[in-house]
């Protein structure tokens, strides 16, 4: 388990910890994804020797306070208006960037890794948090795999019209992806909200930045009937 003390922010809210473990009221704990709100729950509970709760929702956290009392939530989302409960925000890692060449230390020490680690695998963004650096450690451990740089910033729009701009920020979004699943295709398609058989089809038309495989140059139907003249600039006789 991390430290507490290596947690994001815990200069801003670690000084509360010895009163929260030892009041007797429930406690909601919430965070991005991957923040360590079911770190901070789980130490909190084992000082207060009590239970906590993952909840995936406002409404079940609530339910679950109402039949624990004393409880701990760690959650997502902050308790609903009006809920009997003290409340810890914590904050996500790119909040407090400070925190991450300690975060991953600790993580490769429970890997049993020594020596330096790469840069890269401190880079921003980092949208999963610590879920997401554990993951950098575990892979640049197997595989030796770090995180791509990724392209920088979105496409310029150069043209005028909808269809090929969409095109060319569909590519830029799946290749963003790609990157930062390390080309792991079901977690790029979880990070795109898309199923694996439109992934594969998004791969197929922009290939993949990271094995090395290029698109099929496939255009969606809404470029394919278009003019090339309706790509380009109106003229001075157009204005």
């Amino acid at each position: 388990m991390i430290p507490l003390n290596l947690l994001p922010g815990f200069a801003h809210w670690g000084a509360r910890l010895d009163e929260l473990a030892a009041r007797p009221e429930a406690l909601w704990i919430h965070g991005p994804a991957g923040g360590g709100a079911s770190t901070l729950a789980a130490g909190l509970a084992e000082q207060r020797r009590g239970t906590w709760k993952d909840a995936e929702t406002a409404a079940e956290g609530t339910a679950w306070l109402a039949a624990h009392r004393g409880g701990i939530v760690a959650a997502r989302v902050p308790p609903p208006p009006g809920a009997a409960c003290l409340e810890l925000r914590l904050p996500s890692v790119e909040e407090h960037p400070e925190a991450i060449p300690a975060l991953l230390q600790a993580l490769a020490a429970e890997e049993g890794l020594d020596g330096p680690l790469p840069p890269a695998l401190a880079a921003l963004p980092c949208p999963g948090n610590l879920r997401e650096l554990r993951n950098r450690i575990v892979r640049w451990k197997l595989l030796r795999q770090a995180p791509e740089a990724a392209p920088p910033g979105p496409p310029r729009f150069e043209a005028e019209d909808l269809a090929t701009n969409l095109h060319d920020l569909e590519r830029f979004l799946l290749h963003r992806a790609l990157r930062r699943a390390y080309g792991n295709r079901v977690e790029a398609a979880a990070r795109l909200g898309v199923s694996r058989r439109q992934l594969y089809l998004l791969i197929r038309r922009h290939g993949d930045p990271v094995r090395g495989e290029p698109g099929a140059g496939d255009l969606p139907h809404r470029l394919r009937k278009r003019r090339p003249a309706q790509n380009s600039s109106p003229g001075p006789e157009a204005r």
